[in-house]
């Protein structure tokens, strides 16, 4: 009986490789010969033995994965166009890097594996995106998540020495699709831990590396496999995070946030509909009640009488139930500015899920008044609350000391104010003190608060330097910084700030503090300052601009090595906006107070 167990898998083993061998190329000599070992050592060995059993795990393994096994590859540039037009708005980019790649892989008559990396913050598409590239090439799509990820085991595999070891997630994604050029999406690569169990950014090294991945090698199998065709999409919010090697091996395609018109958009083609049908309330799924009364008598004496009185109390849904523009554009303003549009998905899903027990609720009478069911902004409250936010600016008429700037943060743009107040020293009684030599030095001192880092806590600094340095040249006999201590601080001091971008910034708040000057409302800056005054070019224009046009701002100022990132905008994010590019922080200052030379 042990005997017959016994061949009946070496001979499905048997039969699995010679099924393997007939497709294509058949299985690599490398991997023939240690499945033939396997095979021959497996005859030796007692069926109720512990090795028995990890031999025939290991070679269930080898005889299950598609090593010749090929998905024919849809090169069609229309239906590729078609499928990212269909699931994506905006985002033109990424959609013409995609659309290159298959027109490469047209005129060479196959893709190549490829390592895209999508950065951008949460809810602008990352996943989604290779979801709709997967369905254009018609490749198998799987996805696996390396975030918190610390144990390299999830991506080489575990030695068969362990109990219970199994295959790393490349080797189970093979085996899963049963082809060997999937499309895998490897999302969170930014967020992968390391700890004792080794580093995991360093183990994706030999599997993302086109010089490497061709004979990839795990542990668990201890064969190589060809891993060269398989199109690697990975995802992240930030850069900052992910290794250099890493990220050498990767091209990187940035996805900026959505601004008001594209976020009102996407919620008109494609977040309303999806709500709609989700919340049962598109009108072709749902018999009307006449069409229930007439189904009822047709039934009688049939045993649906349970169904039919649960029909009855379905309703017809009014053709007009809906949000009008007016309050999508509200939605996304006053409670949904995130950079993505996953929390505007969640607002409106929970507008239709209320509308969908009003209209449950609801008379004849009410169901017919068509008007009652458009939503518009001055209903948001009833069904959403109150909005998170109720202006566009911090400060309609900023005080002197005080400077919009503009952040990038990881989950898109936003205006960042610097302030900055001034307390008189109590060693200083008089001017005479500052120029008599006999007097005890003075520390004015100087405070910032915001929960700022390392890096712009060095900024401070450079900015409170370079402020004396200019009001010694505009304004001499000027002594403020000497006799008065200075506090700067960032708003919402709970969430941490780093970067060099608000140097600028901070020079002209201190210098609107000193000169007892008010900067326009309607002037935002951005920029790394340097002691000698240069203006260094900074990053994530696109979102600060979206960051600026969102608080309704006319002018921005930024690093004149900045001017080819603004020239690549889209004409609409430009309107009405005034750019100064400045080289020197004097470039600035004359934009931040014209009537001051």
């Amino acid at each position: 009986m042990e005997n017959d167990d016994k061949e009946s898998y070496l001979s499905k083993f048997r039969q699995r490789v010679l099924e393997l061998n007939e497709h294509g190329e058949g299985i690599p000599k490398e991997a023939q010969l240690v499945i033939d070992e396997e095979l021959s050592k497996m005859e030796t060995l007692e069926k109720n033995s512990a090795e028995f059993h990890m031999s025939r795990s290991y070679l269930e393994w080898l005889t299950c994965l598609p090593w010749s096994y090929f998905s024919t590859d849809n090169l069609d540039l229309q239906k590729a166009s078609e499928i990212l037009e269909r699931d994506h708005y905006g985002l033109k980019d990424v959609k013409e890097r995609i659309l290159e790649f298959i027109a490469v892989a047209q005129l060479r008559g196959s893709v190549q594996g490829k390592i895209l990396l999508l950065v951008g913050p949460p809810g602008v598409g990352k996943t989604s995106i290779g979801k709709s590239i997967a369905e254009a090439l018609d490749r198998k799509f799987y996805r696996f998540s390396v975030g918190g990820l610390s144990d390299v085991s999830e991506i080489k595999g575990h030695r068969r020495t362990y109990v219970g070891a199994m295959p790393g997630k490349m080797v189970q994604c093979l085996k899963l699709t049963n082809v060997s050029n999937p499309l895998v999406l490897v999302d969170e690569i930014d967020k992968m831990g390391s700890g004792i169990r080794g580093d995991p950014a360093s183990a994706l090294l030999e599997l993302l590396d086109p010089s490497q991945n061709t004979s990839f090698m795990d542990h668990y199998l201890d064969v190589p496999f060809d891993a060269s065709k398989v199109l690697f999409v990975c995802t992240a919010n930030t850069t900052d995070t992910i290794p250099g090697p890493l990220l050498d091996r990767m091209e990187v395609i940035r996805l900026s946030g959505y601004d008001l018109p594209e976020k009102v958009s996407i919620a008109q083609q494609y977040l309303e509909p999806r709500a709609k049908i989700d919340s049962g309330l598109v009108e072709a799924s749902l018999p009307n009640s006449n069409e229930n009364e007439e189904n009822n008598l047709g039934e009688a004496g049939s045993g649906k009488t349970d169904e039919n009185e649960n029909n009855k109390n379905i309703k017809a849904i009014p053709s007009s139930l809906g949000l009008d523009k007016g309050a999508i554009e509200s939605l996304a303003r006053w409670y949904c500015r995130e950079a993505g549009v996953r929390k505007l998905e969640q607002h409106i899903e929970r507008i239709y899920r209320k509308l969908a027990l009003q209209v449950l609720r609801a008379d004849d009478e009410k169901l017919k008044d068509e008007d009652s069911w458009i939503i518009k902004a001055d209903q948001l409250s009833e069904y959403v609350g109150q909005p998170a936010f109720t202006s566009d600016r911090l400060f309609d008429e900023p005080p002197p000391g005080v400077v919009m700037g503009l952040a990038w943060t990881a989950y898109g743009g936003s205006a960042l104010y610097i302030e900055s107040t001034n307390l008189k020293n109590a060693t200083v009684t008089s001017t005479s003190d500052v120029e008599n030599s006999s007097k005890r030095k003075i520390d004015s001192g100087f405070f910032v608060t915001g929960q700022l880092g390392d890096v712009m806590k060095e900024s401070t600094r450079i900015a409170l330097t370079h402020s004396k340095h200019k009001l010694q040249q505009v304004d001499p006999e000027n002594n403020f910084f000497e006799v008065n201590q200075i506090h700067m601080h960032t708003p919402e001091g709970a969430t941490p700030k780093d970067g060099p971008s608000a140097g600028v910034t901070m020079t002209t708040a201190l210098l609107s503090l000193a000169l007892n000057r008010t900067v326009s409302p309607d002037l935002a800056m951005t920029g790394e300052l340097s002691l000698t005054g240069m203006v260094l070019p900074v990053g994530g224009i696109k979102e600060k601009v979206i960051a600026s046009r969102r608080s309704g701002v006319k002018i921005v100022v930024l690093p004149h090595d900045n001017k080819k990132d603004v020239d690549e905008l889209a004409d609409y994010l430009k309107e009405d906006i005034t750019f100064h590019f400045a080289r020197k922080y004097d470039d600035v200052y004359r934009v931040a107070f014209p009537d001051v030379q």
